[in-house]
């Protein structure tokens, strides 16, 4: 059975930082590009960061570039993400996502959300102001 599981995911003041995990399991992620989205009470989902099978292309959108950092280490199967200088519109429940596309180039991110094709359950990260 494929698995997404994130963790790291709680409470923090504004300001502060979180590091979140995503561990997959069921199958190899090596050659998946990866990908952690958020959504919000009545928002729809957004990608905050994406990051190639190989690990050397990132995408960030504007909002959260130059605090967030999204990392993967494929010998552990695991994609991580490590937030600095929350703030409370970063208040949301966070996805991790990959692409099922083994054929894909290795240096390929994936920003549009049909590109995802497994799903973790959720974490939720509630900054305070």
């Amino acid at each position: 059975q494929v698995q997404l599981v994130e963790s790291g995911g709680g409470l923090v003041q504004a300001g502060g930082s979180l590091s979140l995990s995503c561990a997959a399991s069921g199958r190899t992620f090596s050659k998946d590009a990866m990908g952690w989205w958020r959504q919000a009470p009545e928002k729809e989902r957004e990608l905050v960061a994406a990051i190639s099978s190989d690990g050397f292309s990132t995408y960030y959108p504007d909002s959260v570039k130059g605090r967030f950092t999204i990392s993967r280490d494929n010998a552990k199967n695991t994609m991580y993400l490590q937030m600095n200088s929350l703030r409370p519109e970063d208040t949301a429940v966070y996805y991790c996502a990959a692409d099922n596309a083994p054929t894909a180039p290795a240096w390929k991110v994936m920003t549009i959300i049909s590109d995802y094709d497994y799903w973790g359950q959720g974490t939720q990260v509630t900054v305070s102001s």
